[in-house]
């Protein structure tokens, strides 16, 4: 162990994954830390439910933003609600899931007087990468708008684009990519001790920024579904987030995601059998 990453350990005990989950850490009570955590999660949830109750519900999705002809004031207002409305959905969905890493490494550098700027900083990383995904999304949905609005089959027939969002989430539940990532993200401990150096805020931020890429290549065809089943669905959130956490965390997680990958196959053709039909499935 180089002398870097020594001292990024060192007053700690050795720890180990444990517990009924298999993957959490031992970690010492500290029930304002996890209060809190508990706390934002429980206040973005809060915060979306509240929102899609409101009658600026219809900014939480995708469509108001995508239906707009011109970058203006009223785009820039749009914009930024999408990418507030993206903000709460990764706290609520996916910080959760990685509370294991986030706790690990609380524990790791709880002995500094900045420890919680350099949480926070971990958190603040990893929501980064989320947020970054989110541009690329808006950009690619914009460019996916304006292909239905040219394409007169395509306008008529845009169950297309909800049954093959389905069908790639489907198929990249088998990928080698989406089991590498998920590896990595299944082991919080091993994943800390690579990649902290202790070389305080950079690094903390970095780790951060590290574990958001994995996580976002585990989990971002299943991301990619909230805007074919409709982005401010508090139900659909709570289902993909309870399944995105189950493949992450639970011992039997990875035996998940080839059944997983069956049924959005098959949801992917059903809705493609249900617009040849003519009938509306979503």
């Amino acid at each position: 162990m180089s002398g870097a990453r020594a001292q990024g350990v060192t007053g700690v005990s050795p720890v180990t994954p444990s517990g009924s989950f298999g993957l959490w850490p031992r970690v010492r009570d500290d029930r304002l830390f996890f209060g809190l955590i508990g706390g934002l999660v429980v206040l973005a949830w809060l915060s979306l439910w509240l929102w899609q109750q409101s009658p600026y519900a219809r900014f939480l999705g995708h469509e108001e933003i995508s239906g707009t002809g011109s970058i203006d004031d009223g785009y820039l207002v749009l914009l930024a609600l999408f990418v507030g409305g993206w903000t709460l959905m990764t706290v609520a969905m996916m910080l959760p899931a990685s509370l294991p890493l986030v706790a690990f490494f609380r524990t790791l550098v709880r002995t500094r007087s900045n420890h919680v700027l350099l949480v926070a900083l971990l958190v603040l990383g990893y929501i980064g990468v989320w947020l970054a995904f989110a541009g690329l999304v808006h950009v690619g949905d914009l460019g996916i708008h304006a292909t239905v609005e040219r394409v007169g089959w395509l306008h008529q027939n845009a169950w297309v684009i909800a049954a093959s969002t389905f069908a790639l989430a489907g198929v990249y539940q088998f990928s080698s990519l989406k089991y590498r990532c998920l590896e990595k993200c299944r082991s919080p401990v091993a994943f800390v001790m690579q990649n902290w150096r202790g070389q305080e805020r950079w690094d903390a931020l970095r780790l951060g920024v590290r574990h958001g890429i994995f996580c976002l290549g585990c989990c971002w065809t299943l991301m990619l579904l909230l805007f074919a089943v409709g982005v401010g669905s508090i139900g659909w959130m709570l289902v993909l987030a309870a399944v995105m956490a189950t493949e992450k965390n639970v011992p039997w997680g990875r035996r998940l995601s080839a059944p997983l990958g069956v049924v959005l196959i098959g949801c992917g053709l059903a809705l493609a059998l249900a617009g040849t039909l003519g009938v509306e499935a979503l």
